[in-house]
């Protein structure tokens, strides 16, 4: 068979993965092996391929193949989440590019479209990840709104109810007015910026003195309750008890007292907004303040807003500034750097909202889940993320779980009569206890009214672990209690307590143990100047782009070079160069091997007998370094050490070592070793690389229908001759030196050189040193011969004679400038060294330190003195 020259991606990732998926390769069903279980992530439904979903898919896959040739059984669960707020707010967009407006349609017109569009744009990102080699079990694709995780849900959130965990209240909420929904602090993105602070006077009633307040948002004063000074600060301590007016609103409202109050910000005197405050809702409690809503929900200024009602809140607060200048209520403005917190999905500025939500309460149902990860039941990869995770459970907040969407999963929650209310998993469900409840059995479905609400997204994904496995609605089920607890979670430490420690806390809610083994944290993507990869930056390159430009496993090397768990990625598409070059590397070598005529007449060289007995160690001694790369979740590592393997022992050192003269034959046993070489070769890269390998392995044999590399077991292999590993160290020193000597005496590798050692001791590898040095005798001598060049190889001199084509002057001139260097050097680390005051001052370590440099530029120089005396001889 004809082997192209070049490895061509194109012509074998398709191939393949329809093969993978022809074959049924990824599927898992229960039995008697070991399960090994991951759930994807899920992104989100409509979303498309980014550089951070290539990250984290990729490790996955890296894992659940491995894990397959470890003999478990993989099972890796694919699926995608329904993304409220960002799905509803692209069919909001798409409608009104229609001319239809979102509040002209019901629930159920509206929920049309949005399924329309969730069928349409849908899995995309589930057939890019193919491009990719995800080997998910494709079977199992789950989708947060399919009608098992629906029910799911809806059946957690009424147990929640009825243990009294869920419950609706007043409470100051995040408000994205452009989705015109709550959103958790955690989709809350905080942004520096520079913003103004404007002095504002507020005259007392009763009298002609005015006290000054400094504030950010000047459109608030309409909502002001009341004045706020501290109890001990004598500049505003006359005024406790006494009222001040409301610019604009005229409105008399208390100064009262309260520690809260910073006396050195501003100017020491704060304004009361219960409603548009977190902070002042609390002293608003404290002290029964009254609470003013001066915002509609879209963020315009209601009739509370007095003239200014209608006006967008940014607007009103141009236009509130420029009515307290006219009037004299403005003193003056500053420029002012703060933080305002903005809404993740929408990015419109987020407002304090007092509002009526529903709520979980986090405190009792968290204390499981803190334990676990404290204790290593659950254990973060790496482990500095438990300091982070255990600050945020001890101050976990009650969940705000309701959203104010319809794309979403409904509330179980239905209204009747006057302020009553039921929750059922169902329609009929809550019409039966609403009958109950009310002593009524004439109540009817059109007495109840559904709550318009729907749920966090997080609520529906928090029990991914175990609803993508139907344990909720059925929890003795053989699946669930077969692949559950999963192994490995892949994901970002952004979502650690968004959506881990959730999940954490629904696994020992519904199953009493945790939901995964293992948390493996990535780090983000960024470009070469330290930026987060986004669209907006438009420093993200398109995946698939690169995929075509460099194959997929060239991207897959790429990425995973540089990825150390928890540590940012600092991406640059040369990674992607270097991951196809790799690529074309193994291609090399193996059309190298496959070049060979092999006869079997032939007996191996003793050059090649000893590069296969090192290899043969080597290889094992590689594999239990990468073991433990794997073992310690260092995934990055572990690819160095067999990118490492593959290029420099085995392409660069034993395939030299073992190759044939050009146009000669190769012994039959050499080639059967390398080709198990190879072979195993590609099982510990096919984790990494599985189009590539896939497509070698098939064709270094005649492989039926059926057979993949997936299912080639991963090796076990044992050092059986550590002197082995040694004499190589020291036969590939002595072959680098002899190299380098020729190139920089501009000596041809053709030429055959005499090599001269001291002693009668044998040379390791001798004969692999005379084939890859291209030594034509050596010599063994008693003393250093004249007119040579020394080469020290641990603790062994080797010479080679000066040869008529080396200008001894200029080596002469090259040696004694080294010498002035190097005796320069040592005399400055012992006048270092002879300074009382640092050897008695420095850190131990680092007076050790300069002794090692002395005492190293005193064996330099001899060595120094030793070549120009034997080269002037």
């Amino acid at each position: 068979m004809e082997i192209p020259s070049k490895y061509d991606p194109t012509t074998t990732e398709d191939k393949w993965y329809a093969y993978w998926l022809k074959n049924d390769f990824f599927s898992s069903t229960p039995d008697d092996r070991e399960p090994y279980t991951i759930v994807i992530p899920p992104p989100n439904v409509t979303g498309v391929l980014h550089m951070g979903h290539m990250l984290n898919n990729t490790l996955q896959d890296v894992l659940v193949r491995r894990a397959r040739m470890l003999g478990k059984n993989a099972c890796w669960v694919p699926g995608t989440d329904h993304a409220s707020i960002a799905t509803e707010a692209k069919v909001v967009a798409k409608l009104k590019e229609e001319g239809i407006d979102k509040n002209d349609l019901t629930r159920e017109e509206f929920l049309e479209h949005a399924w329309e569009w969730t069928h349409k744009h849908g899995g995309i990102i589930l057939e890019q990840l193919k491009k990719l080699g995800a080997s998910c079990d494709w079977n199992r694709t789950s989708f947060t709104m399919d009608t098992e995780r629906s029910e799911s849900v809806i059946k957690v959130f009424v147990d929640l109810y009825n243990k009294g965990l869920i419950f609706k209240g007043f409470r100051m909420v995040n408000w994205d007015p452009q989705a015109q929904t709550t959103v958790s602090d955690e989709e809350v993105i905080h942004k520096d910026i520079q913003s103004k602070l404007y002095y504002v006077s507020y005259p007392i009633e009763g009298s002609d003195e005015k006290v000054t307040i400094a504030t950010t948002r000047p459109e608030t004063i309409l909502g002001d309750t009341a004045l706020c000074i501290h109890p001990e600060d004598e500049r505003f301590s006359h005024l406790a008890g006494k009222r001040a007016l409301v610019p604009i609103a005229n409105r008399s409202i208390p100064i009262i007292q309260d520690q809260y109050v910073d006396m050195e910000f501003g100017t020491g005197c704060l304004k009361i907004t219960p409603a548009h405050d977190v902070n002042d809702k609390e002293i608003g409690d404290i002290h029964g303040l009254e609470i003013i809503d001066i915002l509609n929900d879209d963020g315009t200024l209601n009739e509370l807003g007095l003239h200014y009602s209608g006006q967008d809140r940014f607007a009103a607060r141009k236009n509130i500034a420029k009515e307290l200048k006219e009037k004299g209520f403005l003193i003056k403005i500053e420029d002012y750097a703060t933080s305002v917190g903005t809404s993740e999905r929408t990015g419109a500025v987020i407002e304090p909202k007092l509002s009526e939500q529903w709520f979980l309460k986090m405190k009792d149902l968290s204390e499981p889940a803190l334990k676990a990860v404290m204790e290593d039941e659950v254990k973060l990869i790496p482990e500095k993320f438990k300091n982070t995770y255990r600050h945020w459970m001890e101050n976990v907040r009650d969940w705000s779980i309701s959203r104010q969407l319809w794309w979403g999963h409904q509330i179980p929650a239905w209204h009747y009569g006057e302020e009553k209310m039921v929750v059922a998993e169902t329609e009929a469900e809550a019409l039966s206890l609403a009958r109950e409840e009310s002593g009524n059995p004439n109540l009817s479905l059109s007495d109840l009214t559904r709550d318009p609400d729907a749920l966090d997204t997080w609520f529906s994904s928090w029990l991914w672990p175990i609803s993508v496995f139907d344990g909720i609605r059925n929890p003795e089920n053989p699946e669930i209690n077969y692949y559950y607890p999963t192994q490995d979670l892949v994901t970002a430490p952004e979502i650690l307590f968004f959506w881990v420690a959730r999940m954490i806390i629904a696994g020992y809610e519904y199953r009493d143990e945790k939901p995964f083994e293992n948390v493996y944290l990535t780090g983000i993507v960024r470009d070469k100047q330290g930026r987060k990869m986004s669209k907006s930056l438009g420093n993200s390159p398109d995946p698939i782009s690169l995929m075509e430009q460099y194959g997929a496993d060239g991207v897959r090397v790429g990425m995973l070079l540089t990825s150390p768990a928890g540590n940012d990625l600092p991406f640059d598409e040369e990674l992607c160069l270097q991951g196809r070059n790799f690529a074309n590397k193994i291609w090399n070598a193996f059309r190298l091997t496959r070049g060979w005529d092999v006869d079997s007449s032939l007996s191996t060289p003793v050059a090649a007998s000893s590069a296969m007995d090192w290899f043969e160690n080597r290889l094992a001694e590689a594999l239990l370094e990468i073991d433990d790369k794997y073992s310690k979740y260092r995934i990055s590592e572990a690819l160095m050490a067999t990118y490492k393997l593959v290029w420099d022992d085995f392409c660069s050192w034993y395939l030299e070592m073992v190759k044939p003269e050009y146009q000669h034959p190769i012994d039959a046993e050499t080639y059967k070793r390398t080709e198990a070489f190879f072979e195993t070769l590609l099982g510990i890269l096919h984790p990494f690389m599985p189009f590539q390998t896939e497509e070698i392995w098939h064709l270094m044999a005649d492989r039926k229908d059926g057979e993949s590399i997936m299912h080639k077991t991963w090796p076990v292999l044992t050092v059986n001759d550590k002197e082995s590993l040694l004499d190589f160290e020291m036969a590939s020193d002595l072959i680098a030196q002899i190299r380098n000597f020729r190139a920089q005496k501009g000596l041809s590798p053709k030429e055959a050189l005499t090599l001269m050692v001291k002693g009668a001791e044998p040379i390791p590898m001798r004969e692999v040193v005379v084939k890859l040095g291209n030594i034509a005798q050596i010599e063994v001598i008693d003393a250093a011969p004249e007119q040579a060049f020394s080469l020290l190889v641990k603790q062994r001199e080797f010479f080679l004679p000066a040869s008529q084509s080396v200008n001894m002057e200029e080596e002469i001139a090259k040696l004694e400038k080294e010498y002035e260097y190097t005796l320069g050097f040592l005399k400055s680390v012992e006048k270092k060294l002879s300074n009382e005051r640092f050897v008695a001052g420095a850190p131990e370590a680092v007076v050790a330190n300069e002794r090692k440099k002395a005492a190293d530029a005193k064996e330099k120089l001899t060595i120094l003195e030793d070549q120009i005396q034997q080269l002037k001889n």
